[in-house]
């Protein structure tokens, strides 16, 4: 099918100029393998959704767990050393609830948390108030550097980002990043890589590449 048929004239309405031009470049201005690179993106973020979902909640849920036990108290950011910044993500969180704050339900305020919010707790800014006295139990098999392990989930987070809004993803070693989700479910759970592989359809899908 050539660039120019007249039958590929809808694509580029029909996903906006700006989002499908992305894929037009990568393609050499061909819309048809343009087209067919968008649809295996689509189903390349489709993928990799499930794995990035259980990625998040458990990091979510471990990096909770250990700062409730320190802090004794479930709303634990009401007294934790937090930064003015990360203060403003718990009060953008606590304005997804849908009952006043006084009201809140703890695990409510915890599940409206981005995971930008807890990446960042695993930051250089935490090293020494959360990290060292608190967090690195989270992680209960992995024993390497603070810097390197927050490298890992800050590209996590960027991926979970572009699938998330099926962002091109041409340009990234998905079969790397594919290779660090399961890095990080050892680091958290020695149950969670089995049951991962159970569901996983991201080998397959690259494969069609």
């Amino acid at each position: 099918m050539a660039a120019t048929d007249d039958s590929n004239a809808w694509i580029p309405e029909a996903l906006s100029k700006a989002r499908f031009s992305k894929y037009l470049e990568v393609c050499g201005g061909d819309v048809a393998a343009a087209f067919r690179l968008y649809v295996w993106t689509v189903r390349v973020c489709g993928a990799f959704y499930p794995l990035l979902h259980f990625a998040e909640i458990t990091l979510r849920n471990a990096l909770h767990r250990e700062l409730t036990a320190q802090f004794g108290r479930d709303d634990w950011w009401a007294v934790a050393p937090l930064t003015v910044h990360s203060q403003n993500l718990v009060k953008k969180a606590q304005e997804k609830v849908d009952v006043p704050e006084s009201q809140q339900n703890a695990n409510k305020v915890v599940a409206k948390m981005t995971l930008g919010f807890w990446v960042s707790l695993v930051s250089e800014t935490y090293n020494r108030t959360l990290w060292v006295p608190i967090l690195h139990r989270a992680f209960r098999h992995y024993g390497g550097r603070r810097d390197r392990l927050h490298a890992e989930l800050e590209n996590i987070r960027d991926l979970r980002n572009r699938v998330m809004h099926y962002a091109p993803l041409n340009g990234r070693d998905l079969r790397a990043d594919h290779a660090a989700l399961y890095r990080v479910y050892d680091y958290l759970s020695s149950g969670l890589s089995p049951a991962m592989r159970e569901i996983d359809q991201v080998p397959h899908v690259l494969w069609l590449r």
